[in-house]
């Protein structure tokens, strides 16, 4: 089976269900036989054939066939080992056998196939390095994972709408840089909440020279937070400023990471940072900055 992105796609022998006594037209997603939405596709093209189905994880998409979809939450590890709290979606079913014959009982044997996809709600995205127009994260269709849906941007203005060219030279030092990350083909069942964003200086987020924009509640005093985990973009802006290291060069070259949470709206205000109990607060003129 593959996880993807924006499908899931299951891939089940034939024969072995020929020799059970049944057909393709027998098999179908969670018992679901009267929707053929919820049947497999025979490609007799390939040896051995094989029955395919494959559908949107889109939530409408996921409920047609009665697959399950659970939220889960567990204690970060590796690079978001630093979060108490890192959550999973697991979608799962089975494909099923349809006995026509069946009545009290029956000699058949049923054909049963189950799966599952889970999906890290958790992702630490990269641009490439502050000198290239209009920069955004490589995109990874990779196995379980919602990377590929989310996007960093930068602007030149507070309308989020002038992408942000830099110069040659380098841009001016507290020139205000816009910063907008989108999730993008992903149900509204889920917001943009950013935990960590910072620069460093080279192009690995790992890398041991950092500087944090804003962790949590606590972010640099040029750094603004416009909007953040109220839907499906995350917003905020902070001024342009050098590397002491890089106190020899002419331009102070660096790099923008975000540590992005894909969160369920309605658990999104719980995963928020807190400051004495009491969520960040956002300033209320952030759009004038």
């Amino acid at each position: 089976m593959m996880c993807g992105t924006e499908k899931m796609e299951l891939c089940i022998l034939l024969c072995p269900i020929y020799f059970a006594g049944y057909n393709e037209s027998l098999m179908a997603l969670n018992n679901r036989h009267d929707n053929n939405e919820c049947h497999g596709t025979p490609d007799w093209s390939v040896d051995p054939p094989t029955l395919k189905f494959n559908f949107s994880i889109s939530e409408s998409a996921v409920s047609i066939c009665n697959n399950n979809l659970k939220i889960t939450q567990e204690v970060g590890s590796g690079l978001f080992s630093d979060f108490s709290s890192v959550q999973s979606i697991n979608i799962s079913g089975t494909i099923n056998s349809l006995d026509p014959n069946a009545g009290t009982i029956t000699y058949s044997q049923e054909m049963m196939y189950m799966y599952s996809c889970r999906y890290p709600l958790q992702y630490l995205i990269n641009n490439t390095q502050m000198g290239v127009s209009g920069v955004s994260i490589a995109v990874k269709d990779n196995n379980g994972s919602f990377i590929s849906t989310l996007s960093m941007h930068l602007f030149e203005d507070r309308f989020y709408i002038q992408k942000l060219v830099v110069p040659e030279s380098g841009l001016q030092l507290k020139k205000r840089i816009f910063v907008q990350v989108k999730a993008t083909n992903l149900t509204e069942r889920f917001h943009v909440l950013l935990d960590r964003c910072y620069a460093t200086t080279s192009p690995f987020p790992s890398a041991s020279s950092y500087y944090d924009l804003f962790v949590g509640c606590t972010r640099d005093g040029q750094t603004v937070i416009e909007i953040n985990g109220d839907n499906q973009t995350a917003k905020f802006s902070f001024e342009a400023f050098r590397f002491v290291e890089h106190k020899n060069m002419t331009v102070s070259t660096f790099y923008l990471h975000c540590a992005t949470r894909l969160c369920e709206r309605s658990t999104c205000q719980s995963l928020r940072p807190v400051m004495s109990d009491v969520p960040c607060p956002l300033p209320l003129n952030a759009h004038h900055c």
